[in-house]
């Protein structure tokens, strides 16, 4: 269970008592992520996330913004995605105000060193190498790129060389005015203390954050045709593939449908993916698939590891695995597998209080209610298999909405273009 308050100043402050825990975890997520940026922009809100780190007029250092929390035994963190950014931070119940203190400070006060700015561009020019260089990662944005191409969507989070050389000070504090603001962002709070406790202290912490009217997000364009196949030639001993179709956004009622129709294709070693791609056929080591949500759009993307002679073995196998979902409905005993499965691994989370605060700020931000393990399972509980068939069949029927990135020693994508059909 949740409580829920809203300050004066339009903040949302979220809590779960978790008293048999001995931690508090506090997360604050923004509404700002590569969704929120113009192309001349992409990976700005990334680069503030990580400056937030670099330090305050209190705590001048990473080093002192580090050990404020090393020092206690807690855990600091952040991440950026394309539609919200969270700083979080994991503390023994003893050092909630110490941990609270430190976000504030983080969030209202780093200084946006020049010296530090040049200095964490460097760093996230070498994170982007970095995942330039891991096929797997590579093909990950790629997918994106091909599935929402030439729009925020698609973009990497973290930006391009180029993006990222060009952004200063006065785009940086340009950001944070435009997103960094009480009504565009929500606190969650996790763990052994009350909901009282933690909106007073939130209320003293953040009552003079000035309101304002954030910036909007650049909303996603569906205009696919035809299949889209891009492959990126690299001398690898494996081709790294990723086989996606649009899905459905986060609003969207038939949401945990799909998660479910995911859990049966490709989640876990009992998956239809995993036995027939690499239990019977001997594909791929590793084969699975993955669910994204956003606002207005979504997808379901497929990866796989293979051979680069067993590309279009693999790529026949992938799609007809989709096509016995659309065609054919699920035994009970699978679904009921599904299921378990899914509220188990559910309900293990919850044992978490960072978890516990992540799935609550996370609902909250992006859909203004948040939904109970609870209610999750009793929604899960009454799918069918005919609800499954239903959006396979939605998802499944036309081709022309086939998409397929490809990382690795590809000599003619000429056969491939022509397999991407369902």
């Amino acid at each position: 269970m949740y409580q829920k308050t809203v300050s004066d100043n339009g903040l949302r402050i979220v809590t779960s008592e978790m008293p048999h825990t001995c931690s508090v975890c506090i997360s604050i997520f923004i509404g700002a992520g590569s969704r929120y940026e113009l192309p001349e922009q992409a990976g700005l809100s990334h680069f503030v996330e990580h400056l937030c780190f670099k330090g305050t007029e209190k705590r001048p250092t990473s080093k002192e913004i580090s050990e404020t929390i090393d020092g206690v035994g807690g855990v600091l963190n952040g991440g950026t995605d394309k539609e919200l950014t969270v700083y979080w931070v994991k503390v023994a119940r003893p050092h909630y105000h110490v941990a609270l203190d430190l976000l504030v400070d983080m969030l209202r006060h780093s200084k946006f060193d020049p010296v530090e700015i040049d200095n964490e561009r460097k760093v996230i020019i070498e994170e982007l190498n970095m995942s330039m260089d891991s096929p797997q990662s590579r093909v990950d944005t790629l997918i994106d790129e091909v599935v929402w191409p030439n729009q925020a969507l698609g973009r990497d989070v973290a930006g391009t060389k180029d993006t990222v050389s060009a952004i200063n000070r006065q785009m940086i504090l340009g950001h944070m005015s435009r997103l960094y603001l009480p009504g565009n962002s929500v606190i969650s709070v996790a763990g052994d203390i009350s909901h009282d406790e933690v909106v007073g202290s939130i209320v003293k912490a953040f009552g003079d954050w000035p309101m304002g009217v954030a910036g909007d997000w650049f909303p996603a364009e569906d205009s696919q045709d035809a299949p889209r196949l891009r492959v990126e030639p690299r001398k690898t001993e494996q081709v790294n593939l990723c086989l996606a179709v649009r899905g459905l956004s986060s609003q969207h009622p038939d949401r945990f449908i799909f998660d479910l129709l995911n859990v049966v294709l490709g989640e876990g070693m009992s998956s239809r993916l995993f036995l027939e791609l690499r239990e019977r056929k001997g594909l791929a080591y590793d084969i699975h698939s993955h669910v994204s949500y956003f606002r207005d759009s979504g997808s379901l993307a497929i990866y796989a590891g293979v051979d680069p002679k067993k590309i279009e073995l693999t790529v026949e196998a992938i799609l007809q695995e989709l096509i016995r979902l659309r065609d054919d409905l699920i035994p009970e005993v699978e679904i009921i597998k599904a299921k378990e499965m899914g509220k188990g691994r559910l309900m293990l989370r919850m044992e978490d209080t960072r978890s516990v605060s992540g799935w609550m700020g996370g609902q909250e931000l992006l859909t203004g209610r948040i939904l109970t393990v609870d209610e999750v399972v009793s929604i899960v509980d009454a799918i069918t298999s005919s609800d499954i068939q239903r959006v396979a069949r939605e998802l499944f029927l036309n081709s022309s909405k086939l998409n397929l990135a490809l990382v690795g020693p590809i000599r003619s994508k000429g056969r491939l273009g022509r397999l991407l059909k369902l």
